[in-house]
């Protein structure tokens, strides 16, 4: 099996948004549609992954802080990237926030390892 880290995106100005307008209610209905998700697909995936925080970048000038659409990861297993893809259906949770996409890249063995 291929393993594909999954990127859940979004424009990060609407998920803080989405953010601010969030209430407990909202939150824990949203927690129980991913706990559902992770359920449904236990045997794929390798790591459930986490939110993501701030973003520093580093190149040969230095270190600075910037903005991506990136707001979390996970990490799972299929034969391909088609069946990778049926994993995230249009009503997977984090494609119900307006705007919402998710990126799925292929990682590839290390050669010589």
């Amino acid at each position: 099996m291929k393993k594909f880290m999954i990127f859940y995106m979004a424009d990060p100005a609407a998920f803080e948004t989405m953010m601010q307008n969030s209430t407990p209610e909202t939150r824990k209905k949203g927690m129980e549609a991913w706990m559902h998700w992770m359920t449904a697909h236990k045997g794929s995936i390798v790591d459930g992954g986490a939110p993501l925080g701030k973003t520093r970048r580093v190149d040969a000038k230095g270190a600075k802080d910037v903005k991506n659409g990136i707001g979390g990861y996970s990490v799972v297993q299929a034969d391909s990237h088609d069946a990778a893809a049926k994993m995230f259906s249009k009503d997977h949770p984090h494609l119900q926030m307006l705007g919402a996409w998710v990126e799925i890249v292929e990682i590839m063995p290390m050669p010589g390892m």
